[in-house]
């Protein structure tokens, strides 16, 4: 996902290169990863419109493991590989465990 795909996640997306559908997928992640947790009913209702509940567990498990990976990687340091840059420059090795 390119940076301009990420921005529209941070803002009431409407975006033409996007479905409806992708934005609304976009939002719901963006709610998810809030602190605190911002999925309000109506979100919800909006994406059932689109998605068998089976799809909605789907969706949320892998937008849910992609919060705990960036989350987990961040707490250690670790960089990405060059798909996306932030700040973080070096794995902090105070924080990984020496074997």
């Amino acid at each position: 996902m390119d940076d301009a795909t990420m921005d529209l996640a941070r803002q009431d997306i409407d975006h033409a290169s996007l479905t409806k559908v992708e934005q609304l997928c976009l939002q719901y992640a963006d709610r998810m990863t809030d602190t605190p947790f911002d999925v309000d009913d109506t979100c919800f209702e909006r994406l059932r419109e689109h998605f068998s509940e089976t799809q909605l567990v789907e969706l949320t498990a892998v937008i849910a493991w992609e919060n705990f990976r960036a989350r987990f990687n961040h707490a250690f340091g670790l960089e990405s590989d060059g798909y996306y840059q932030d700040d973080v420059t070096a794995p902090r090795e105070d924080r990984v465990a020496q074997s």
